[in-house]
């Protein structure tokens, strides 16, 4: 911020200017005449500066304010909110500290993450059922490939036996 004579005009900074507007704007709300006396710009440039603002269509991002509320909760505002009328909507907006666009994308989200998860679940039931038979078949490899072994481990326990019990066959 920098600021001329007393006589010469005020100028501020874009960065400036957007924080003042982001302080009247949701989640802070702050009253025009509070900020003024607090920062010692003139209500009439804050309006201009909140004007312009909304007019360009420069909404200075909230998403640190949506990122305060829990996936739950959104759901929530989402089902209170869903049969209110604009206007309605745009009240409920204010005393919660929301815009409309940030609900509006949370119905979004809403409705496409039922949808995916219905043709996930799909598909990991598919998927499951695979490895179910593939589990199965290893299974049946693992034990015939036990059943093996044991009777490999018998047929040498028994020459074993067999040769104590006769010696070694020298001459064959």
């Amino acid at each position: 911020m920098e600021k001329g004579k007393k006589n010469s005009k005020a100028t501020y900074t874009q960065e400036f200017k957007d924080s003042m507007v982001k302080k009247m704007l949701p989640p802070e709300s702050m009253p025009v005449a509070e900020l003024s006396k607090e920062t010692g710009v003139s209500k009439a440039a804050l309006h201009a500066w909140k004007t312009k603002t909304a007019a360009g269509g420069n909404v200075i991002s909230t998403s640190k304010h949506s990122e305060k509320y829990s996936s739950k909760e959104k759901f929530l505002i989402v089902l209170e909110s869903y049969s209110m009328n604009e206007s309605a909507l745009a009240t409920y907006c204010r005393t919660k500290g929301l815009y409309v666009e940030q609900i509006k994308q949370w119905r979004d989200i809403c409705a496409s993450a039922n949808a995916n998860s219905e043709k996930s679940s799909k598909d990991l039931r598919t998927e499951l059922h695979i490895e179910k038979a593939k589990v199965k078949d290893l299974e049946k490899d693992l034990n015939r490939k036990e059943k093996a072994l044991a009777e490999t481990a018998a047929l040498l326990v028994l020459r074993k036996k067999l040769h104590a019990i006769w010696g070694d066959p020298e001459g064959e």
